[in-house]
């Protein structure tokens, strides 16, 4: 995956007093090891602090969007942020509230240890005064044997708090129970903190606040061990207001790779975008000012018809992931669908990508008549249906009006070699493959 998305031109919005407010303002804040503290912390000298992501998928998906932004706006502020893949953490697993994970391959758990990383790197500066650097834990876990890991690490965590983390209390009181692997994750990510603190002066960690945990062993081993006092944030879990989970289109996860989730699904993931959860996700999500978030929000207060809030939040996050380029090529295909530009000019990806979702049916290149067409296609339900439609001048191939019942469609207007998108009026589309 290319670096598409233009750090150079990300900035904190300089009517906050530091960044400590700016995330205040923007909702990031749920819960933190002291608020007093940090925000002196923040508005201070530069800090090294890190934030961890799990191989456990070859990518990362919105939930870790939402952690990446938290860090690019603390490298905005002049802090020195360390990316952590866990390439340990990855081979145990955190644990679920419902049940064990399955257990990756080292091989598996490898390859997406460097998918992740690529990821990560396209979201943060490795340039300039305060350079990010990436750092995987298998680096001090793997040369660590059993009885060293229990003596040094170990005898520092006390059962009673473990048990009373909630990913573990939810889990004993389940039927599935928990193994000593997944009961031992929270031991694994404090020995992080401990490192990258001893490695690299780190004095904060970030994460969600599912993750509160975990994110305090590592404070609280750091206390123990080194006598010191570092900080821990955790970000709100998102939510849509209508109550249903967020970061889900269809019951899929939104992945940030467009080979699992293409920018034309992910564009049309933000345009869906409920008004009244616009404004929080633009606060979330976006490097828009205080001012230019809250112009939007008035316009979906007075003008939701307008969708201003819904298409410029598609147009920053797709853009933010994508690439500019590629958000072009999604809007150009919307358009395209309904009419509004040129479908040749569509990449085959792009064009497979919008019209992934509409009914569509596979016939030989020997039934090109419209209205064969029209009913393989399912827009009419009968031939009588299609001739009404071709007469009533309601039947388009590839957004050019067919007026002719007897037309037969060239092979020569399939796009990419293969392909037929087909309208009956305004709004109903499906498409046609033709097969060799």
């Amino acid at each position: 995956m290319s670096h598409v998305n233009n750090l150079e031109s990300q900035h904190n919005d300089p009517a906050f007093a530091n960044v400590w407010q700016e995330l205040k303002w923007r909702g990031l804040v749920h819960v933190s090891t002291d608020e007093t503290e940090l925000e002196k912390l923040l508005a201070g000298d530069p800090i090294t602090y890190y934030c961890g992501f799990d191989p456990t998928a070859p990518s990362l998906h919105l939930g870790n969007l939402v952690q990446l932004l938290v860090m690019r706006r603390l490298q905005l502020a002049g802090h020195k942020p360390l990316g952590l893949v866990g390439g340990s953490t990855g081979l145990i697993g955190d644990p679920r509230p419902t049940a064990e994970r399955t257990l990756n391959t080292k091989d598996t758990v490898a390859e997406w240890v460097g998918y992740l990383q690529g990821q990560v790197r396209r979201f943060l500066s490795f340039d300039g005064d305060n350079p990010a650097r990436m750092v995987n834990n298998l680096d001090w876990t793997a040369p660590l044997s059993a009885i060293d890991f229990l003596r040094e690490i170990g005898k520092h965590f006390r059962v009673g708090t473990m048990l009373r983390k909630d990913a573990v209390a939810s889990r004993l009181s389940s039927d599935e129970g928990i193994s000593y692997t997944e009961f031992s994750y929270q031991i694994l990510q404090g020995m992080d903190y401990l490192q990258l603190f001893r490695d690299y002066g780190c004095a904060l960690q970030t994460g969600g606040s599912d993750q509160w945990g975990n994110l305090t062993s590592g404070t609280e081993l750091i206390r123990k061990v080194e006598g010191k006092s570092v900080q821990a944030l955790g970000t709100p879990l998102i939510t849509n207001s209508d109550g249903t989970k967020f970061g889900k289109s269809e019951g899929n996860a939104i992945w940030l790779d467009p080979d699992m989730c293409s920018p034309y699904t992910f564009y049309q993931f933000w345009l869906n975008t409920a008004d009244a959860d616009v404004v929080d996700r633009l606060k979330v999500f976006t490097f828009l000012s205080r001012a230019e978030i809250e112009a939007l929000g008035q316009s979906v207060e007075e003008r939701p018809f307008a969708r201003e809030g819904q298409k410029k939040l598609a147009f920053e996050v797709t853009s933010l992931v994508h690439g500019v380029d590629a958000t072009e090529k999604v809007i150009a295909a919307s358009a395209a669908l309904f009419g509004n530009g040129d479908l040749t000019v569509l990449d085959e990806r792009t064009l497979e990508a919008a019209t992934a979702e509409l009914p569509s049916a596979t016939i030989s290149a020997d039934g090109l008549g419209i209205i064969d067409l029209l009913v393989a296609s399912g827009l009419s339900d009968s031939k009588s249906a299609a001739r009404r439609t071709v007469g009533e001048g309601g039947a388009y191939v590839n957004n050019t009006k067919v007026s002719d019942p007897d037309a037969i469609i060239g092979q020569d207007e399939l796009l990419h070699g293969r392909y037929l998108l087909l309208r009956r009026g305004k709004k109903n589309l499906a498409t046609i493959e033709v097969s060799a």
